[in-house]
């Protein structure tokens, strides 16, 4: 299968600087911030890509970091709208509307930002690099898989390190009935046919813009969906 030009990095921003700046959101949100929760786990799959760079594990180092670059731009410039008082892309706002009530659980706040960020962001990141590599999202197929099966490695993760312990037994169940109606790996699916839809769409910009807002707000309602109350204020 050919590769994607291999043209110099068009990428504003580098996979360290990335780190920086998730690193530098860790120490100024509070530990309990629903944003905070999601980016520590962002953060941590953001370094292992840097670590599969660095070691070799990418057959084609520059489109991973343009694609991780790129994906990650995608949920910083939705926490720099907030922090600027506008509006975040639809799929972030429950999130950020969220992100202090009491009633949510940590690994909700977690999934939700996946969700957001792999079933919106990820297909507008792999057109975006698309664009800037000047290939098709079938030639980051191999990239895109790569990255995504470090989001898997992490989820089981997530829901260990995040569910609630047996002291919190009596609402665990709704908490795994709630979790257990959204599946990464079917989020991941979605978002590469939604990419591979999209780049098909690129010369019907219309029809393109319409179909992303579509997802925005598709991706929007899982997400109001996965951060449902469940706790009784004050239970943190």
């Amino acid at each position: 299968m050919p590769r994607c030009e291999q043209v110099p990095p068009a990428v504003d921003t580098p996979v360290d600087a990335v780190i920086s700046r998730m690193r530098a959101l860790d120490a100024a949100l509070h530990p309990r911030d629903g944003v905070a929760v999601f980016n520590r786990v962002y953060l941590a799959v953001t370094e292992a890509v840097d670590r599969y760079v660095d070691t070799g594990r990418f057959a084609d180092a520059h489109a991973a970091i343009t694609l991780d670059v790129r994906f990650a731009q995608r949920y910083l410039a939705a926490v720099g709208t907030v922090a600027d008082t506008r509006r975040p892309p639809a799929c972030w706002r429950p999130l950020f509307q969220l992100r202090r009530h009491p009633g949510v659980r940590p690994v909700q706040f977690a999934l939700a930002g996946i969700n957001a960020h792999i079933g919106h962001d990820l297909a507008l990141a792999v057109v975006d690099s698309c664009r800037t590599l000047g290939c098709a999202p079938v030639e980051l197929e191999d990239e895109f898989d790569m990255v995504g099966d470090l989001l898997v490695s992490l989820e089981e993760r997530i829901r260990d390190d995040l569910m609630p312990g047996p002291d919190l037994f009596r609402i665990a169940d709704p908490l795994t009935h709630l979790l257990g109606s959204w599946s990464l790996d079917r989020a991941r699916d979605a978002a590469w046919t939604a990419a591979r839809a999209l780049w098909a769409l690129r010369e019907l910009p219309d029809v393109a813009d319409e179909f992303t807002e579509r997802l925005d707000t598709a991706v929007g309602f899982a997400g109001r969906m996965l951060l449902t109350p469940l706790a009784e204020p004050g239970w943190r």
